[in-house]
């Protein structure tokens, strides 16, 4: 059985997947990326976990406070990101997410999931984000392998 997901299993899962670095976008938000089309000889990459600063877009309901540790994780489409929102687990959106397939959890509640729950839904970040070609040729085809 997996143990509970914890904030580093984040970066370890990221930086595992083919192709990866981690980057910024937005200005200096730190951003895990992978490839996607090189401009003026360098590759920006396409962002699947971004690590949101704090904004006045998602406010914890109970305190009225700006979350200040919210990751941001691209899901393959709006019938993944529903899944996600809907389970029972820590995943949720925002307004300001509406229309966009990307779910958002506070590193301080990822114990609530294992860590290969952690990784399954990472690796469809990934798999979302990369170019086919990588994916295919890195056999993560199937939900969950990389």
């Amino acid at each position: 059985m997996s143990r509970p997901a914890t904030p580093a299993d984040v970066d370890e899962i990221c930086g595992s997947l083919p192709e990866t670095w981690l980057g910024t976008s937005w200005g200096d938000v730190p951003t895990w990326l992978v490839p996607h089309r090189v401009r003026d000889g360098v590759d920006k990459g396409r962002g699947f976990v971004l690590y949101r600063k704090p904004h006045k877009t998602a406010v914890d309901p109970e305190t009225g406070e700006m979350y200040d540790d919210l990751l941001v994780i691209r899901t393959p489409n709006a019938d993944d990101k529903q899944a996600l929102v809907e389970a029972d687990g820590p995943f949720f959106t925002i307004p300001h997410f509406s229309g966009y397939n990307a779910v958002l959890v506070q590193l301080s509640r990822l114990g609530e999931i294992t860590r290969d729950e952690l990784a399954e839904v990472i690796t469809d970040a990934w798999r979302t984000c990369a170019p086919k070609k990588l994916v295919k040729q890195h056999g993560a085809g199937e939900s969950g392998g990389a």
